[in-house]
């Protein structure tokens, strides 16, 4: 078997083997079939990335195709942010097409199979047909309509359609078998009446076909080859085979080809609703602020977060194509914009929470345009200017009276390097009448040389421009909110999913443009919102640098002994972090993006003294210079600043030949 075979995924098996077996290439035809009845979610991106990667990979036609046959809850509004959602994926469809396009040819097949004997107008409630259904372990019986005469039906169906009937009086079924051992074949529905206006075919109709009947055959209609569908449908599959096999001999010349029904895993996402129902009700509700709100896991919620292309279709890639559902961790997700954006977004200072830091030996009224990078993953980014003054903006984090050798930032008696600009000392602080730290007082020096080992990002007060940041976290406090069954899923929101922050950023932002992407450098990754304006920005926090809810995820250590937690517990970080790198370059992907929050947690209590020793690591063992990395990145986002050792470090890195460690190092 050959390297390009072993990595095929098991849909581009079955395509390679019916390939083999006489199908044409020039024959293989998908489609993307979404029901128009709310915005597309990331749990909608797998199935968008296989049928419109498999057109990329066989170069053949994949269809957008809108299951649109209930009007009852479907809207052009949809069907429009549909179309934007995949075209800023990247993807291209051959045909723009609608399930209400063959609403015609869906009646014509319906009365033959009337004809055939094999449909039946059945005129009982609802709940009659369901108790005659029977259980999954108790086979169903035969209603008092079944037998109806093909005249007496066929004279129903059409007054149905004429709209003599109101809705709920009767329905067209499937004459199949009500004993069989699968229920979906037990006579299912395939029209309904609905008096509701469509959104294409306005009253025109005021019977609809059902999803099963409609699914299959457009399918059948479009000469579908491969027609790819989330796990849920397997047991459909019998019924969709019965529905083509009975309509195929009716133009056997014209429709050749009979599709073929797959399935695949559903994309699960941690903390995070699937339902578009359940979604709807966010939006209805006011819990959000539309189908667009930055929390919300739509993909037009995660475009207008800072969420690029790119880092959704790395996400799609990572997960994979699997038989089998699993719950993906949304750190994954979040893990591949970060890698997006830190080569792409380019570096600024912005203050969230500032504090007021005067240096008392600057001269009054003097100011300065320093150079600063805009991306160092970017060589093309080239350079900026930012103000400097006497008066600055700090994070008020960034300072304590007095603080251990583990913190890199400014304390009292202590020095760091504000970034592209002067090592300052902190000499004293104001404080008001609640003991609260109002002002820093600090002096300069113009020995840019001098060796520290903290670097602080600014602000200079004189030139800063006030913006309004939006931090969003996630909208569930509970991993799975909508798995509990004596709970509703709105029980488990997050009060705290969004601050509104008034925050200071330089002045090259008054030129960012919505959507533009940057990082506020050691903070995180932000957008510019729709919302803003000339007179007005707002930024989007997309993601922070790392992440911050591995300290607030409950450890799953039920299956462990209580004395083994303690014991790891009480050894000391650093070694904890070690013990990582043994195995850390071989883990999947989902296991190492947990396991590098799990190190970035860890390193908050780590100092440089204790990570400097594992920077001599011998090139065998890569895990562990990967997991000092990873260290290293958490204490220079904390303030660390760089020295000669750190970029010696780095610079052997970014020459080694594991792309794990190499992109690790370029982070840096």
């Amino acid at each position: 078997m050959s390297e390009e075979t072993k990595s095929l995924n098991f849909i581009e098996h079955i395509i390679e083997e019916d390939l083999r077996n006489g199908l044409e290439k020039e024959a293989l035809r998908f489609r993307f079939p979404p029901e128009p009845n709310g915005y597309l979610h990331i749990g909608h991106t797998k199935a968008i990335g296989i049928s419109f990667g498999l057109g990329e990979k066989y170069q053949a036609p994949v269809n957008l195709r809108f299951d649109d046959t209930n009007p009852a809850k479907e809207e052009q509004e949809y069907v429009d942010a549909i179309k934007r959602d995949i075209a800023w994926l990247g993807y291209q469809w051959a045909n723009e097409l609608y399930s209400s396009d063959y609403f015609q040819q869906l009646y014509d097949w319906a009365v033959a199979l009337i004809k055939e004997g094999k449909a039946y107008v059945d005129s009982q409630s609802s709940e009659a047909m369901a108790e005659q259904k029977g259980t999954p372990t108790q086979p169903g019986v035969d209603g008092p309509y079944r037998n109806r005469s093909i005249e007496e039906n066929l004279d129903l169906f059409q007054r149905m359609k004429a709209g003599e009937f109101p809705e709920g009086s009767h329905v067209l079924r499937a004459k199949i078998d009500m004993q069989h051992p699968n229920m979906l074949m037990r006579d299912p529905l395939m029209y309904r009446i609905l008096k509701k206006s469509h959104h294409r075919t306005g009253n025109d109709w005021c019977i609809y076909p059902m999803y099963d009947w409609t699914h299959g055959e457009s399918d059948y209609m479009e000469q579908i080859s491969h027609s790819l569908c989330s796990l849920e449908f397997k047991p459909h599959r019998e019924l969709y085979d019965w529905f083509k096999e009975q309509v195929y001999k009716y133009q056997p010349e014209a429709l050749p080809m009979l599709p073929k029904q797959r399935e695949f895993a559903r994309l699960n996402l941690s903390y995070t609703i699937m339902s578009k129902r359940k979604l709807l009700k966010l939006v209805e509700q006011g819990v959000v602020s539309g189908w667009d709100d930055p929390r919300m896991p739509t993909i037009s919620g995660l475009r207008r977060r800072g969420y690029t292309p790119d880092s959704i279709r790395q996400f799609i890639d990572k997960v994979g194509v699997a038989k089998r559902d699993n719950v993906i961790d949304v750190s994954l997700l979040e893990f591949c914009i970060r890698e997006d954006l830190n080569k792409t977004a380019p570096r600024v200072m912005a203050v969230l929470d500032p504090v007021k830091l005067v240096i008392t030996n600057y001269p009054e009224g003097q100011e300065e345009w320093l150079e600063a990078e805009n991306n160092q993953e970017d060589e093309s980014a080239g350079f900026r200017k930012v103000p400097f003054s006497r008066e600055l903006y700090i994070e008020k984090d960034d300072f304590k009276e007095e603080a251990s050798s583990k913190f890199f930032r400014l304390k009292l008696g202590g020095e760091v390097r504000l970034k592209n600009a002067y090592i300052i000392k902190a000499e004293g602080v104001v404080k008001d009448a609640d003991g609260n730290v109002t002002e820093i007082h600090a002096t300069y020096s113009e020995d840019t040389e001098k060796k520290v080992k903290g670097t602080l990002h600014w602000v200079s007060i004189k030139h800063a421009i006030k913006a309004e940041v939006r931090e969003y976290d996630r909208l569930f406090l509970d991993e799975a909110p909508d798995s509990h069954a004596d709970k509703d899923f709105m029980e488990f929101i997050n009060p705290e999913s969004l601050k509104i922050i008034d925050a200071f950023v330089e002045p090259s932002l008054l030129e960012a443009k919505v959507g533009e992407r940057f990082q506020f450098q050691r903070l995180g990754y932000f957008n510019v919102d729709d919302d803003s304006t000339s007179e007005k920005l707002v930024f989007n926090k997309t993601v922070g640098l790392r992440d911050t809810w591995a300290k607030q995820a409950p450890k799953n250590n039920e299956n462990q002994p209580a004395k083994k937690q303690n014991q790891q517990s009480n050894r000391p970080a650093i070694e904890q972090i070690k013990s990582y790198g043994k195995k850390y370059d071989r883990m999947k992907d989902d296991e190492r993006v947990k396991a590098k929050s799990e190190i970035q947690e860890l390193a908050q209590n780590v100092s440089y003294s204790d990570v400097e020793p594992l920077f001599g690591t011998s090139a065998k063992k890569v895990g562990t210079r990967i997991i000092t990395m990873i260290t290293l990145g958490v204490l220079l986002n904390n303030g660390l600043e760089r020295n000669s050792e750190i970029n010696d470090f780095i610079a052997k890195a970014l020459d080694d030949k594991n792309d794990l460690l190499v992109a690790e190092a370029k982070a840096l």
